[in-house]
């Protein structure tokens, strides 16, 4: 018989980590709709077009990661995976005429997103993001807003003290000069190149600043930076960031290196990192201004911002720091029996449970009394309910599996008596 296993670079999300991922897509659901934005869903594939055009060719998105299909399509078209959710969302934006509608246009969605490259320690051929995007507001208190609402997502997810990385890369007006002199500083340190920064050298400099090659990293602190050289629009656009940022009390660092991976950026980039942690690779998440890309993608010229947080990052940072991402669920009631064959009255009591909201599982096994309740208490049950021959009388016996404590209790009266310990934070009333 074959082994089967899940595909290389990626797993299964097991009850517990899986309740971790839906604890913060609740939290990020509730903060966006705190906020003012509205939840839409992209479909998991695209056109490949959509990213070539919008993340852009000469990314290590498109160029390594893009996870590309093959269709039976009569017309030829071809597809990828969605690397990751913003060109989407902006595609959307304009097939949908959503120009027309009041702006910014405010959207959120929560996914999972493909890269094809070679998997790493944390990084995913399947990963998930929570994603922002205000669509229509050239800034820069939207931008602000965006990067508070960032850092608040991480404090209620629990992560300690995160640190914005901020950066403007400038605009059509003022980068294709610094992107001529970053080329020159480059090409004067030739020799010193990896093979596939001297070919991205003459198609866009600018990734050379997003490399994770430790030869660039070195070199590439040493480049001539972007916040020197923005025009005067970009400058005040930038300072208007800061002194937003200043004004909600968000601390931030000034990384004048920060381009991000993506060709679609303009003005405002961030990165957020776990307080202490540098490097790329350890990045929880980061977003940026996108003022280019509805034109790119067969729109009016629009302005946008938006982030993509990586949901599997914030539980690495989690464990790093200790700090439990989910507690594993105890049922409110287990209801076990005295007979074994008994199950149609132990699952018309925890249907009449779960009716009132409250989780309860019936033992519907033909196992012994002790058997029963062993397991309920290794499932961290707050009360077994234990149907015997007083159930004649409308009654069952409540045991609180912590104090040890048993009572009897009308049928009727269950809802309520279990609520009421719910409330008050303890099993039981019989202490």
């Amino acid at each position: 018989m074959p082994t089967f296993r899940a595909p290389r670079g990626t797993r299964d999300l097991l009850p517990l980590e899986r309740a971790a991922f839906i604890r913060l897509e609740r939290i990020g659901a509730e903060l966006a709709n705190r906020y003012g934005y509205r939840p839409i869903e992209t479909p998991l594939f695209e056109q490949v077009g959509v990213f070539e055009r919008g993340v852009g060719a000469v990314t290590d998105i498109v160029e390594k990661e893009l996870f590309r299909l093959a269709p039976r399509t009569e017309d030829g078209e071809t597809w990828a995976l969605r690397p990751e959710p913003t060109a989407g969302i902006v595609r959307a934006y304009v097939q949908h005429g959503m120009q027309t509608l009041p702006q910014p246009v405010k959207l959120t969605m929560t996914g999972p997103m493909f890269r094809y490259d070679r998997p790493q320690a944390g990084r995913y051929r399947e990963f998930w993001q929570f994603d922002i995007e205000a669509i229509g507001d050239p800034g820069p208190a939207i931008d602000a807003e965006v990067i508070e609402l960032a850092t608040r997502f991480y404090r209620e997810a629990g992560v300690v003290d995160p640190e914005i990385n901020l950066n403007s890369i400038g605009d059509a007006a003022c980068r294709p000069a610094y992107i001529a002199e970053l080329a020159e500083f480059y090409r004067g340190q030739i020799d010193r190149l990896p093979a596939l920064e001297r070919d991205r050298l003459e198609r866009s400099p600018l990734r050379l600043l997003d490399s994770k090659d430790a030869v660039m990293v070195e070199l590439n602190a040493t480049a001539p930076a972007i916040t020197d050289r923005l025009c005067d629009a970009c400058a005040e656009h930038f300072a208007g960031v800061r002194a937003h940022l200043d004004a909600l009390g968000v601390g931030y660092r000034l990384d004048p290196h920060l381009v991000r991976g993506l060709d679609y950026y303009t003005r405002t980039a961030f990165e957020i990192y776990p307080r202490g942690v540098a490097g790329q690779q350890s990045a929880l998440g980061g977003g940026g201004r996108y003022d280019g890309l509805v034109e790119l993608l067969g729109g009016k010229p629009t302005p946008g911002i938006g982030f993509g947080l990586g949901l599997d990052r914030i539980l690495l940072a989690l464990e790093a720091q200790g700090t439990p991402p989910v507690s594993e669920p105890g049922y409110a009631a287990v209801v076990v029996g005295a007979d074994p064959a008994g199950t149609a009255d132990r699952l018309k009591i925890a249907t009449m449970l779960r009716a009132a909201g409250l989780v309860a599982r019936a033992e519907l096994g033909q196992r012994k009394l002790g058997k029963q309740l062993e397991s309920a208490a290794k499932e961290r049950a707050h009360f077994a309910l234990i149907v015997g021959d007083e159930l004649r009388d409308g009654q069952v016996q409540l045991k609180d599996l912590e104090a040890g404590t048993q009572k009897l209790v009308a049928v009727d009266d269950l809802v309520r008596e279990l609520e009421r310990a719910q409330a008050s934070h303890h099993h039981g009333s019989g202490r």
